[in-house]
């Protein structure tokens, strides 16, 4: 079975955690722990968000575009990940980290309206300082702030071709890691980067989409999607169509784009997205846990 599995930002540091290399290791080492309950038998490929991690690169005072953050991130994120397996499971098949480039459109009206959180949070005073120094776009997330940067759609992911060799061959791939390093067409010819963020799970979803994946999982830090989030009558949905599912308000900057991904997923294939806790994979692969997006319910 071929299998996309999209990791939350869960997966390499929790809330309210310091932004360490050990602190991130510990999150990756659980994850792997996780995965290794997928390795065997199946085509596995591995995309992660980098909003953290992206965020603190992009303070410091040398720090460069966003697209060139976004392949450092993926390089050191990919290392710390590729190397838990590799610990994880005896006798590992061979796992490669593949810095993945992705199209996106230079007229996207996400340009226009940055939405994605990326970096630490701050108090609102704090907020306020590093949008007057720095030129930022700060929103508040929750009872905190952070700076928010464009995220254009994924249009096309450059990678594909090495990425199904790699499969092809038994390979563990890691890839599109923190919606993969956003690029634009030329005038003339050409690409070049430009200052976005991709969001971790739609690019999964052009991902499994374009690799004829099996399934796509998209594991959290929540045991499924809810109905009602956050009042008494909250409640899990188990399985759900993408039409009903359109029809229910998510948050955006968290459970939104993973309803959008597996809506899109389960519409556009056939086949089914799960929505999960990352210490559930097995089951979710199974449907004994989390949320499935199918279009075989009515």
């Amino acid at each position: 079975m071929r299998i996309v599995v999209a990791l939350g930002g869960n997966a390499l540091l929790r809330r309210g955690e310091p932004m360490t290399v050990e602190a991130q290791r510990a999150n990756l080492r659980a994850a792997a722990t996780a995965l290794a309950t997928l390795y065997r038998g199946n085509e596995l490929v591995i995309t992660h968000g980098n909003g953290p991690q992206i965020g603190l690169l992009a303070s410091h005072d040398v720090a460069g575009p966003l697209d060139v953050l976004g392949a450092e991130s993926e390089g050191m994120i990919g290392y710390m990940l590729e190397q838990e397996l590799r610990n994880a499971v005896p006798s590992p098949a061979p796992i490669a980290t593949l810095l993945t480039m992705v199209e996106v459109d230079g007229d996207d009206p996400n340009f226009a309206n940055p939405t994605k959180f990326i970096g630490p949070v701050y108090s609102r005073s704090q907020a306020q300082r590093l949008a007057a120094k720095k030129g930022w776009l700060m929103k508040e997330d929750g009872t905190v702030w952070r700076r928010v940067v464009a995220s254009p759609s994924p249009k096309r992911i450059f990678e594909i071709q090495p990425i199904e060799w790699l499969l092809e061959k038994g390979a563990v791939v890691i890839a599109a890691g923190g919606g993969g390093i956003p690029i634009v067409s030329k005038p003339g010819g050409g690409w070049r980067g430009v200052e976005a963020v991709i969001d971790k799970d739609l690019c999964s979803e052009l991902l499994a989409r374009t690799l004829d994946a099996d399934v796509l999982l998209l594991a959290t830090d929540v045991d499924a999607a809810y109905a009602d989030w956050g009042t008494p009558s909250a409640r899990a949905i188990r399985r759900a169509n993408p039409t009903w599912l359109r029809g229910k308000s998510f948050p955006a900057g968290s459970m939104g784009p993973k309803i959008a991904a597996a809506c899109t997923f389960a519409e556009t294939t056939g086949k089914r997205a799960v929505i999960g806790g990352l210490g559930n994979l097995g089951a979710l692969l199974h449907g004994t846990a989390g949320t499935t997006v199918t279009q075989q319910i009515d």
